[in-house]
């Protein structure tokens, strides 16, 4: 990544950059409730409507659920669900903790996620440590607004008081990155941590 202009904060996405998401962990937890197979579970799944009604917070988990039972086709209960649903997250990426911290004694860091109330409120206080190095966590659930829609872009911007060009943006995906970079943010495409140290080296 070469550095386009002076960067004055980082906004980090949080699954797949911070935290290690693995779908698969829940389709296996839903299968197991359902006595379904997780592959049939998986080739039914989609990040259809509802699903990011969910994670701007138009609709509750209950009634996402709901929507799960139908397009599924499973009738798990909504603790069932619930149980599942929260298997997303395996715990921190190896490494990325110490380049955060090294970070943050120079810049101010920042976290958008496109997350929901439910799954937030279980990984929130099990990473209390590491996201206090955060000065703000920027919750789509909380905003109303979701990756990779423009409007989520300005509107943490705004909030931070920094202009799009000395914005550091990193996210896993790549929908996510050129939405970024089409608003003139720089923004790094993560594949490992690798990808993150080599573009925090070059500030």
């Amino acid at each position: 990544m070469s550095v386009q202009a002076r960067v004055e904060a980082v906004v980090f996405d949080l699954g797949g950059v911070i935290l290690e998401i693995d779908f698969g962990r829940v389709f296996a937890a839903w299968a197991e409730h359902a006595g379904a197979s997780p592959e049939a579970i998986r080739a039914r799944y989609r990040m259809d409507a509802a699903y990011e009604q969910h994670e701007r917070g138009e609709i509750s988990a209950r009634q996402y659920f709901a929507s799960l039972r139908e397009s599924l086709g499973i009738s798990l209960s909504d603790a069932q669900f619930e149980a599942g649903w929260n298997e997303v997250v395996r715990g921190e990426i190896p490494g990325v903790a110490a380049l955060i911290a090294q970070t943050a004694q120079r810049l101010p860091l920042y976290v958008f996620s496109n997350t929901n109330a439910m799954h937030y409120a279980h990984w929130g206080p099990s990473h209390a440590g590491l996201l206090k190095r955060f000065r703000r966590l920027f919750m789509s659930h909380e905003m109303g607004l979701r990756k990779p829609e423009a409007r989520a872009f300005e509107h943490i911007a705004a909030e931070i008081g920094v202009r799009m060009p000395n914005i550091l943006f990193f996210d896993d995906t790549a929908e996510n990155v050129h939405a970024a970079l089409a608003l003139g943010i720089q923004a790094v495409q993560v594949t490992n941590t690798e990808d993150v140290r080599i573009a925090l080296s070059t500030l």
